[in-house]
Formats: structure tokens, C-alpha cells, sequence
């Protein structure tokens, strides 16, 4: 059989059959109604979803958008955030995935992004595009009644004060807070106007919204410091309750917030449990609480994903708390960054130059989008034969200079 398939950007009167293939891809229902399709129209960016055609039919899909990304240190660097990448099965190993993300990564380094983002449904796949696993997510859940706080909580105990707010305060409130708290943690994306409609039932994708409830912490002064989306079951047991408070996300400046939106969660009548929703793996949650052992871990994962554009300027836009000189070689196998650089940093900043000098560590691409953000380990990643030493010690060297004090953490799905 010849294979005829076209991979192209997709014009907007073809958004409904590209979002057809989309939901017949993620095994979702593959008609929406015309509010549903109109909804979803407000993603369409001319030139960023690819689709492949087989004749009319489209039988691969890939979004991208406009990211901004936080590293080490709170600069954040243009990236291209990549999403809603299906292949139907009757289609599948064809090398269209392939085409795309090619086509993809290759416009989103002509444009000048640093780097690419994404969140992984399934491990295998991503790493032979030069994408390597940078931050991980942790999710909680708290069992309320061994908690050993005091059940007559009924404030912060700062001074603050916590208000039940609606939707409309939230698309108020909320990009301002997390403009704030995404620029101090490193993995934190940016949120566009239509991230706070859609998650706050504004705009709606789907037909089974349910309206949460939502928490603002107000600190001494007045100002809002945090805010939580929450939502509960209704389960009775001998005619008592054991409701589950689900957390949908959670924001804090610091955490003084933190702990009086937890504390909250944690008072609210005929709650005797709480999930957390989507962490860091170092967050302070459990130590919020007389006994950490009533937090226990239920979900840990690779959660962002990251490929490198632009190797010069990765490097230099995050901070290092130690100073160290290393000449990495970088190979990419998709030739999009790869090379052979010296990077020259200390707390007082970074360069990062191409130079012949003979290399000291040699790594993938993905390896170093690994280490990039300071979650992994370069000494680990040595160990297990993924980075090569050209000189004994440089592994752990590089360690000494890319490990940051605190894990990144991704708050978002995209």
C-alpha cells in the first residue's frame, strides 16, 4: 500500500475533524456538540496544530503554544509547549509522530524558544525526540482525623483570614498570585487568559463541569496570598460522614499561606480526608501537621518533560550556587543543539561558549534537560552508564554545580 499521508498545519474550518482524530486518539468521545467545538476553537493558533491526512481524513494530531518556563533561579525562558499529540491506531507506526515533532521543534527553534515542554502520558515515548523527564510530581492524601490538629481551628493562626471567594474573584485574584508564585519556582509555566476561564467554568470543554469551590488566604495586611480550588464527594458510612476533599490546585506565596489553606481543608465539617492534587516532591505539606505521618504518598511521577533548543542559553539563564568550570559535549541526535560547550559559573552568573577544548563529561540532549531544572542527579545518571566521564570526577563536579536547594515542580497539566 502506498503510504499518501500529508503532514500540515491545519486550517481552521478543519478544526473539527483534527479535534475528531484528537478524541478518537485519547479513546474520548468523538462528537462534540457546537457549544463543545466552539469552546474548544479558542486554542486554534494559525501554524501551531499539525494535523496528518490520509485523503480528508485526519489520523494524527499535535498542538503547540506559546510557554513561558521558570529556572533556577526565576528567569524564565520562551518555550514551546507541546500537547494533544495523537496517532490513530490504524495509522500507527508510520513515522508521523516522527514528522511532526520534527516539523514542530524545527519552527519552534527558528523562532528563538529555549526550550520545549510537555507532559508525558506514557514514558517511552518522548525520549528519542531529545526530551528528558525534569521535574516530578507528588500527590498527598491526608487522613484528616489523625492529623492532630485542633478541631476547633477556626483561623489562621497569623492573623490572616480565609474567605470562600466565587469564579469571578478567582479570574480577578488569580493571574496576579501566580504571576508571583510561578516566578520563585523553578518548572512553574505561565498561564494565558484562557487557562483562568476554562478552569474556572468560564468557557467550558466539557458537559460535566462541576462548579468547585474555591479559598482565599488574606495575610495581616489584607493582601492575597493564596488561593485553592477544591471540590468534595458525598460518602456516609453507618450514617457518618467520610467525605474527600480534592484539591484541583493549590497557590501560595510562602508557607504561612500554605499552611492556613491546608489547615482549612483540614476543618471543614464532615471532610475526613484530603488529596492533594498535583505537588512538588519536597513540598512542605506533611510537616504542616502535628503527625506528617497522616500524609501519606499515593501518586509519585515523571511529570514535566523538557527538550533543549538552545544549549548557550539554557545554561545561562539559570543560577548556580557554587562556581565550577566544565566542558560538557552535548549530542543530539536530532542536530537541533547539540555540540561541545564550556560552561563557566558562580553565584555571580554563567557563560556558556562553544570551544575545541577537549570535553570532560559527555551527555545526551535529554540528560541534560534532566539535570537542567536540578532535580537529577549527574553522579546517578553516570552510574547508570546514561553519562560518560572523560575525566574522573566530573560527574560529581557537575552535580556540585547544577543541584539546586530546592526540587522543581510543574503545577500544571497542558
Amino acid at each position: 500500500m502506498t503510504d499518501a499521508v500529508e503532514v500540515r498545519p491545519i486550517t481552521e474550518p478543519e478544526f473539527g475533524d483534527w479535534h475528531r482524530a484528537l478524541a478518537t486518539g485519547f479513546l474520548q468521545q468523538p462528537v462534540l456538540t457546537a457549544d463543545q467545538l466552539d469552546a474548544r476553537r479558542r486554542q486554534f493558533v494559525p501554524g501551531r496544530l499539525l494535523g496528518a491526512f490520509d485523503g480528508p481524513r485526519c489520523v494524527a494530531t499535535f498542538r503547540s503554544f506559546a510557554q513561558e518556563l521558570t529556572t533556577v533561579g526565576g528567569a524564565t525562558v520562551p518555550a514551546d509547549a507541546i500537547s494533544n499529540v495523537t496517532v490513530t491506531a490504524t495509522h500507527r507506526r508510520r513515522g508521523l509522530l516522527t514528522r511532526m515533532m520534527s516539523q514542530d521543534l524545527a519552527a519552534a527553534k527558528e523562532r528563538g524558544d529555549v526550550v520545549a515542554t510537555l507532559i508525558a502520558a506514557e514514558y517511552r515515548i518522548y525520549g528519542r525526540y531529545g526530551f528528558g523527564p525534569a521535574a516530578t510530581m507528588t500527590e498527598w492524601t491526608v487522613e484528616v482525623t489523625r492529623a492532630g490538629l485542633d478541631p476547633r481551628w477556626s483561623r489562621p493562626e497569623d492573623g490572616g483570614r480565609i474567605d470562600l471567594v466565587d469564579a469571578d474573584d478567582v479570574r480577578k485574584l488569580g493571574p496576579e498570585l501566580h504571576e508571583r508564585v510561578r516566578r520563585t519556582q523553578p518548572g512553574a509555566v505561565s498561564r494565558d487568559w484562557l487557562w483562568w476561564r476554562v478552569n474556572t467554568g468560564e468557557i467550558r470543554f466539557d458537559t460535566d463541569w462541576t462548579e468547585p469551590y474555591y479559598a482565599v488566604y488574606r495575610a495581616p495586611g489584607g493582601e492575597v496570598e493564596g488561593i485553592v480550588s477544591y471540590e468534595s464527594d458525598d460518602n456516609w458510612q453507618d450514617s457518618q460522614p467520610h467525605n474527600t476533599a480534592e484539591v484541583n490546585w493549590l497557590l501560595a506565596t510562602g508557607p504561612a499561606a500554605e499552611r492556613a489553606l491546608w489547615h482549612y481543608l483540614c476543618s471543614i465539617d464532615w471532610i475526613t480526608r484530603v488529596k492533594s492534587g498535583w505537588r512538588s516532591p519536597d513540598d512542605l505539606l506533611p510537616h504542616y501537621f502535628p503527625d506528617p505521618r497522616a500524609a501519606r504518598i499515593t501518586r509519585q511521577v515523571d511529570w514535566l518533560w523538557v527538550r533543549i533548543l538552545d544549549v548557550v542559553r539554557a545554561l545561562e539563564a539559570r543560577t548556580y550556587d557554587t562556581a565550577g568550570s566544565l566542558v560538557l559535549e552535548v549530542v543530539d541526535r536530532q542536530r537541533l543543539a547539540g555540540g561541545r560547550f564550556r560552561l563557566d559559573a558562580s553565584p555571580e552568573g554563567a557563560s556558556c561558549t562553544p570551544t575545541t577544548d577537549a570535553p570532560e563529561l559527555t551527555l545526551g540532549i535529554a540528560e541534560l534537560a534532566s539535570v537542567w531544572l536540578g532535580d537529577q542527579s549527574v553522579a546517578r545518571l553516570h552510574a547508570l552508564g546514561r553519562v560518560q566521564e572523560e575525566r574522573v570526577g566530573a560527574a560529581r563536579e557537575a552535580d556540585a554545580l547544577l543541584r539546586a536547594s530546592g526540587r522543581p515542580w510543574c503545577p500544571d497539566i497542558f
